[in-house]
């Protein structure tokens, strides 16, 4: 392994590694979203849209059923629970890390019955049923500051001491400031926004409280992200100071998570009055929230983010992984098809080959009907799985790889090929999509992708069952590998 940050967030079946920034895609499926209301509130509408922010960059799809916009309607947890179960288990049953937005105990429990694998409670977890329900389950919890009375955070706040419902945006008006001075008539103020040190005593006291209290209920560290609510009962100018205050949250050694997508706040200090035509805003915010140590990003615009983190994330961070490539070709020149596949590899951006096994002679599977010849390139990668992925789809267009457009992407392809590069596994990194699947799903039953891997290490059993691929035994392997055909010199 190359990397030696092993932060992972824990939840349900899954280890979320945030050894790099992680998109969350939010899916609202309500009619009164402030920003896409009504777009996914079908249910098979809503699943597509799931599945569609996985190929675009999404690690987790954020499932909300209650609009939190402002004077908004709540809604029953039954309504709720209506709108979104045969979403969550849509995406659930394609293999989607599904995360439940709700206040409500009984959706929160409903959804970790249907597969879901984290409870993001805009209240903080707050309610004692709340808390139950996140140590009855495995699944990681997202606790979000929210006062509903406002922070309070400057001597004239107008809402000091008094209740003020505005859910997921900013409050419109501003806190009238301090007049430190009068000088020729004319009020003097010192601060452009207010004093830091009170609003995050206030939003880190309560993220702190309330981690604890979900470890002494028995939710283990590692299974605790925390946001600080932007939007939610906040002044832009208290949002502001919240996102400079990013890396003093990080510090309190929990996943923090950066939920300012399309939010008023946004639109102020970009000058973008509507919601939806602030993703670009949004984006540049996450960037500066990304430089700061958050990890988790929840957006609106999936593609968008991705386009822009993956970008900052290239040129910001020194982060090589290993990874390995399949090869096969089983059209016209077999062994040169391979040797013009992994030349090509090696020219990508970011990514070099390190190794690759000999190419060997292998029986068909999958309802091809020829031998294939297979070999593994090991390669170091800082591309994201997903851009790699376009990347090794151009070399095979490169060299006259033909596709069926009515094929399943999810099902193994019975056509020949010139060349096939499949990305098979990449160090710290899991997805699911139509476009790319990782782990590979069907590696561990591969003999002509183990026995070419024996030529890279000593034990790809082992190596692939330590990262929770089951590998079968010789015997009960599908494209059984018959010939050594020799070194591949590519080099």
């Amino acid at each position: 392994m190359l990397n030696t940050n092993h932060a992972v967030w824990r939840c349900g079946n899954h280890e979320i590694s945030l050894a790099r920034p992680r998109i969350m895609g939010a899916l609202n499926v309500t009619p009164d979203s402030f920003s896409d209301g009504g777009e996914n509130l079908g249910s098979e509408a809503a699943v597509a849209r799931g599945l569609a922010m996985l190929d675009e960059g999404a690690d987790i799809i954020d499932v909300g059923g209650e609009s939190t916009r402002p004077g908004h309607r709540p809604v029953s947890p039954e309504e709720e629970i209506r709108r979104i179960a045969p979403v969550v288990r849509g995406l659930v049953a394609g293999g989607a890390v599904v995360s439940i937005d709700t206040r409500h105990a009984e959706v929160a429990r409903m959804g970790a019955s249907l597969g879901a694998a984290i409870i993001n409670d805009v209240t903080g977890f707050t309610d004692p049923a709340m808390v139950k329900v996140a140590a009855e389950t495995d699944c990681g919890c997202l606790a979000m500051h929210w006062d509903q009375g406002g922070l309070g955070s400057h001597p004239a706040h107008p809402g000091a001491g008094r209740k003020e419902v505005q859910l997921d945006d900013s409050r419109p008006a501003r806190p009238a400031p301090v007049a430190l001075a009068v000088r020729g008539g004319v009020s003097q103020h010192r601060f452009t926004l207010p004093d830091q040190a009170p609003i995050m005593r206030q939003i880190m006291g309560f993220l702190g409280d309330q981690a604890r209290v979900l470890q002494r209920a028995g939710v283990s560290h590692d299974r605790i992200c925390l946001d600080p609510g932007p939007g939610f009962d906040k002044f832009a100018d208290e949002d502001v100071v919240i996102q400079r205050a990013t890396r003093s949250m990080v510090s309190m050694g929990y996943p923090l998570c950066t939920a300012v997508s399309r939010k008023r706040f946004v639109g102020a200090v970009a000058g973008v009055d509507e919601a939806a035509l602030r993703d670009a805003a949004t984006q540049g915010m996450c960037i500066a929230a990304v430089a700061n140590g958050s990890r988790v990003l929840r957006v609106h615009d999936v593609a968008g983010c991705a386009q822009a983190v993956n970008a900052y994330w290239a040129v910001a961070e020194k982060d090589a992984r290993q990874g390995f490539v399949s090869l096969g070709s089983n059209v016209g020149e077999r062994v040169a098809n391979l040797t013009r596949a992994v030349q090509l590899i090696d020219q990508i951006p970011l990514t070099c080959v390190a190794n690759v096994s000999h190419a060997y002679e292998t029986e068909p599977a999958y309802g091809i009907s020829t031998p294939v010849v297979n070999c593994v390139a090991e390669i170091r990668t800082e591309l994201h799985p997903l851009v790699l992925m376009d990347h090794l789809l151009k070399v095979e267009d490169k060299l006259g790889r033909k596709r069926d457009p009515n094929r399943d992407p999810k099902k193994p392809g019975h056509t020949a090929r010139t060349i096939d590069c499949d990305l098979i596994w990449v160090e710290g990194e899991t997805h699911q999509g139509a476009k790319l699947t990782l782990p590979h799903p069907r590696l561990g039953e591969r003999d002509y992708v183990i026995v070419p891997m024996e030529d890279l290490m000593h034990n790809p059993a082992r190596f692939l069952e330590h990262g929770g691929v089951r590998v079968a035994e010789r015997t009960e392997r599908v494209g059984a590998v018959t010939a050594d055909l020799g070194e591949i010199e590519w080099a």
